[in-house]
């Protein structure tokens, strides 16, 4: 077992991916095997909390960077960091061979509690259940969190279902839902020392 996690640990799960449109120009940088270290500036400082807190309770190492034609809205440079970051996460992890592949977590955050259940299964799914009562946090449109999910989904090949079971606070809701995706992600792509070499899949392919 040593030797084989030995093994996996020559090949870093480390990525980087740029994205230049006519409306953004974003750069993700990450390890899915760090310490939660994380810089990230996307214009949209909501979105960069959100992002340290993916960084910090994923335990990855993220660098995200977005110039983005924010004088118009967030909406061009929430999506566009949700895709790269997506390509990223899936260049990382690559064939997806010896990872647990399921993850799941319910996150608390004072009145709120969101439960997330993810599966890198190679089948983009979104299935969102969040209720958030205020349009806005701060600046902040709260519809972008669907479409941020969405891009992420549709770029990393993952299946993802989020359920709000209580929360009353727009902040607190898009924060707990926030961590339990990092805690899930976290468990998915952690390396599984029953079978690190190969593909958790019967079809042995994902």
């Amino acid at each position: 077992m040593g030797d084989t996690l030995t093994e996996m640990a020559l090949y870093p799960r480390i990525a980087t991916v740029s994205r230049t449109t006519k409306e953004t120009d974003v750069a993700v940088s990450i390890n899915l095997d760090g310490q939660g270290k994380c810089e990230s500036d996307t214009g949209v400082p909501f979105l960069d909390h959100m992002i340290h807190q993916i960084a910090s309770h994923g335990l990855m190492d993220l660098d995200v960077r977005c110039q983005g034609d924010i004088e118009i809205d967030d909406h061009h440079s929430n999506e566009d960091v949700g895709i790269t970051l997506g390509q990223a996460i899936a260049k990382a992890v690559g064939d997806r061979k010896g990872i647990v592949r399921f993850g799941h977590f319910f996150a608390p955050l004072d009145e709120a509690l969101v439960q997330v259940t993810l599966d890198f299964s190679g089948r983009p799914h979104l299935s969102y259940g969040l209720e958030i009562p205020t349009q806005r946090v701060g600046t902040y449109d709260t519809q972008l969190v669907r479409e941020f999910f969405v891009a992420v989904v549709n770029h990393a090949q993952l299946t993802l279902h989020i359920r709000q079971l209580d929360g009353i606070n727009s902040h607190h809701i898009i924060e707990a839902t926030f961590k339990a995706f990092a805690r899930a992600m976290r468990m998915a792509v952690e390396v599984d020392p029953r079978r690190a070499t190969s593909i958790p899949s019967s079809k042995g392919v994902l």
